[in-house]
């Protein structure tokens, strides 16, 4: 059953606060796009979706493409935030790994399907939504060769190159366990992932192991 089949209608008629309006319009919004693609996708339904009339949604959006690329700047910026966030809430790089996966799973798990629009939407042919796109990628990418950069001895490009390979495993991981059914309980597959992207990323040296190793070396 869709999202729109599980959610009863709002009822018309009800003032609220322009800001409030504005975040319930959204919310009706993605559960349209998530449940029906942008293409499919149409205004009336959205109105009907959050009990207002076409004028309304209208005067907060005045176009279909500008509420989806709303509610995808938004969804792009809590991604970016939550790997951000992730980074900082240690300074133990094991931990940072599987704080970062797990980002990525609790991103995708969340009820709403916001991780739909952003790595499986059907607009990736409009310029702005494949550029916003594209910069979630990038910019969670930036964030985690930031970490190895600064705790390894890999170039800038070297560090970019790590970082877009773990950034990528989450993702992608992460969608294939909430397609394949969620069999594994979240915290266990991002743990699984995080174990496997550890053993890989531990391999390069931390930055002081390096240089106390190349001393030892010129000691010799």
């Amino acid at each position: 059953m869709s999202a729109i089949e599980q959610t009863e209608a709002r009822p018309r008629g009800t003032r609220l606060p322009r800001r409030a309006r504005r975040n319930q319009l959204l919310g009706a919004a993605q559960e349209v796009f998530v449940a029906q693609g942008y293409h499919a996708a149409a205004m009336d339904d959205i109105a009907d979706r959050a009990g207002v009339s076409k004028p309304v949604l209208y005067q907060h959006f005045p176009g279909k493409l500008d509420l989806y690329m709303a509610l995808l700047d938004q969804h792009c910026e809590a991604l970016i935030q939550a790997v951000r966030d992730a980074l900082g809430s240690t300074t133990d790089n094991k931990l940072r790994v599987a704080a970062t996966m797990d980002a990525y799973f609790q991103f995708v798990e969340n009820e709403g399907g916001a991780f739909r629009l952003v790595f499986e939407s059907d607009l990736t042919n409009e310029p702005a939504v494949r550029e916003r796109v594209d910069k979630v990628s990038l910019e969670c990418a930036e964030a985690v060769s930031e970490v190895i950069a600064e705790d390894t001895d890999q170039p800038a490009e070297q560090a970019m190159l790590l970082a877009t390979g773990l950034t990528g495993m989450a993702q992608i991981t992460a969608r294939y366990w909430l397609g394949s059914g969620q069999k594994i309980p979240r915290d266990a597959a991002a743990q699984l992932i995080s174990s496997l992207a550890w053993r890989g990323i531990a391999g390069f040296p931390m930055q002081e192991n390096a240089q106390e190793n190349a001393q030892g070396g010129d000691e010799s």
